[in-house]
């Protein structure tokens, strides 16, 4: 958004130039309307739906704590994940904490004795399992690791000592950097026991 201080008679361009009015043509002057009209209802939606948001969690985490009361406990730290039905099953709620995780320079420890290993066993190993070890490694394109792959390769049962190893270091390089929540809604189809999400993406609907 233009934040420059635009005087009477003129509009400001994408250059930040001032323009008198009278030289901007009709249909620039109807789509700059047009789009600053939608963007002012796009962010009255998008702040309708940040506060539905923050009052779904709330109501969530309220009737979790009154839920545990009737055992007279109480809940402490991170609400997990849970799935809330309606009483006739025809409706369900799903809400998740889901860990943002990812790995210190140990990992690169971990790589290093993997390297290791398949340097070893490139000539007679199964090509399924060195292929799945070397994606696990594959950065996307903002370099960032695939947290999934990496973790499977510990339930590859292989007893190498210095796979042993490498399992442990990527399993102590974990790290925790936050934790982000989910809400999701579902609507059960008539005469069935299968679930369609209720859809809060624009693009979706």
């Amino acid at each position: 958004m233009n934040t420059q201080s635009t005087p009477a008679g003129y509009m400001t361009n994408a250059q930040g130039h001032l323009i008198p009015l009278e030289l901007v043509s009709p249909i620039d002057l109807a789509r700059d309307t047009l789009v600053k009209e939608l963007i002012k209802k796009a962010a009255e939606q998008s702040a309708a739906l940040g506060e539905f948001k923050k009052g779904v969690f709330n109501d969530i985490g309220a009737f979790v704590e009154m839920s545990a009361e009737q055992y007279d406990t109480k809940l402490g730290g991170k609400k997990g994940n849970v799935t809330l039905h309606s009483f006739d099953g025809a409706f369900k709620v799903q809400f998740a904490s889901a860990d943002n995780i990812t790995f210190d320079e140990r990992l690169q420890a971990a790589k290093e004795l993997i390297d290791t290993c398949i340097a070893e066993w490139s000539v007679g190993s199964k090509p399924e399992i060195i292929a799945l070890i070397q994606q696990a490694f594959n950065a996307d394109k903002e370099g960032k690791l695939n947290t999934g792959r990496v973790l499977a390769l510990r339930r590859l049962d292989i007893k190498d000592a210095r796979w042993q190893n490498a399992m442990k270091a990527i399993g102590e390089s974990v790290q925790v950097v936050g934790s982000k929540q989910y809400v999701r809604f579902y609507k059960r189809r008539p005469d069935c026991d299968q679930y369609d999400p209720i859809s809060l993406d624009i693009a979706a609907i």
